[in-house]
């Protein structure tokens, strides 16, 4: 019986995405190391690709990824000179999900359990989808998330990163989170320098990259929106098969939902949703029950609200930078209304909308992969007594070292 393909399209060309050329993988670059070892095993197997494993667990996801780096044809490496230009292909990307019971949501504990038992399995699979029969002699790498996120299920995540690259002698790269989804996406949609809106269960932020990092320029001051919408499913009983907010989606669709005039709470580039969500709950506590309102009432009222801040600030923030394209990344960014909105307004400014679908927004192990070669391919890597994970690490804190460190000039 042969199986759904995890990683059916097909490789993305980098060429224009304006990421700074690839050193030369010579000592003491991360990977030299490694491809000699190799040659003195085996041969010489350096075609000059680069193949690396991500593991993701940061929340209720536990996903596995393998990459693959090929140059452009006809280009050789050279111990002279830089590469420039080339193709990531994701050759598998397969997760599990753990699920929790109507009207609650995924403690800590529990998920990292659920992670515990499946992460050993999806990284077999995903190397068997991969056709890696010798992952000592042909993964390059093991990238995992650092963080942000949940502490439990990071750390069971990072334990088997931790031991695979022991296990395998090759090197060990911390990921942030959050940079993950943004090189995911700009990989997958081929937007060079876009504005980013990151939505989620755990973060909203407005980004743009500018002096070497990710600078945030807006984001929420209380709850992230995607468990902003989590809770509300909550109250209404929605279920969290395959997620809380695309049963809100569903509700929204529906034909004859009213809207209801909610709180737009937007503070200069931030964004608030503890009180619009009081005020929806407290709603479906009286005229819900009621029958004053319906399930689909208060959910297309909601989703109406919240995007349309989402994307007041993100438009602020073009005009801000002078920029064109709009790339939403993160679990919200799936949702087909979000986009809907979010293109209207970058249409109506000439520019373009950037966005993918449930495969690379919600979190996944390629995504972990991606960010993790590219730091990898430009010699940063983590020693094992760094590979600690934290709760807390902002999109901010990290140095972007794949892209020339331009600044954003006012327009």
């Amino acid at each position: 019986m042969t199986l759904p393909t995890t990683a059916p399209d097909p490789p993305c060309d980098v060429s224009n995405l304006g990421n700074l050329p690839l050193p030369p993988i010579v000592s003491p670059h991360p990977l030299a190391a490694v491809r000699a070892r190799r040659k003195r095993s085996e041969g010489d197997l350096d075609n000059g690709s680069v193949t690396v494993l991500g593991i993701e667990g940061s929340a209720n996801k536990c996903a596995v990824g393998v990459l693959r780096y090929v140059p452009p044809r006809g280009e050789k490496e050279s111990k002279s000179h830089p590469t420039q230009g080339g193709t990531y292909e994701t050759l598998s990307n397969p997760r599990k999900t753990f699920v929790s019971r109507p009207g609650e949501g995924f403690l800590p504990r529990e998920t990292a359990s659920h992670h515990r038992a499946h992460v050993v399995a999806l990284c077999r699979s995903a190397l068997h989808e991969a056709g890696i029969t010798d992952p000592k002699n042909s993964i390059d790498a093991v990238c995992f998330t650092k963080g942000p996120g949940m502490g439990a299920p990071l750390t069971s995540c990072a334990l088997v990163a931790r031991t695979l690259s022991k296990l395998w002698e090759v090197p060990l790269v911390g990921v942030n989170h959050c940079v993950a989804h943004i090189e995911m996406g700009r990989v997958a949609t081929g937007a060079a320098d876009p504005v980013v809106l990151y939505v989620s269960g755990g973060n909203t932020q407005v980004i743009a990259f500018s002096d070497g990092r990710y600078q945030i320029f807006g984001e929420t001051i209380d709850l992230a929106v995607g468990n902003a919408l989590d809770r509300f499913a909550r109250v209404v009983g929605l279920s969290n098969d395959p997620s809380p907010g695309y049963n809100i989606e569903i509700e929204a669709r529906k034909e004859g939902a009213k809207y209801i005039e909610l709180p737009y709470v937007v503070k200069g580039m931030d964004v608030s949703f503890s009180g619009i969500l009081t005020n929806v709950q407290n709603l479906a506590r009286t005229k819900l029950v009621k029958g004053e309102v319906t399930i689909s009432d208060l959910c297309f009222s909601l989703q109406e609200t919240i995007f349309a801040m989402l994307v007041e600030v993100t438009e602020r923030a073009m005009a801000h930078c002078g920029q064109n394209e709009v790339l939403i990344v993160g679990g919200v960014g799936c949702n087909k209304r979000l986009q809907e909105m979010m293109e209207l307004m970058v249409g109506q400014r000439g520019g373009k909308l950037c966005a993918m679908d449930h495969r690379y927004c919600v979190d996944n192990g390629a995504m972990i992969a991606q960010a993790g070669i590219l730091a990898l391919q430009h010699g940063v890597t983590m020693k094992f007594e760094d590979s600690w994970c934290t709760q807390r690490y902002r999109t901010d804190a990290v140095d972007i070292v794949w892209r020339p460190p331009t600044v954003w000039k006012h327009t």
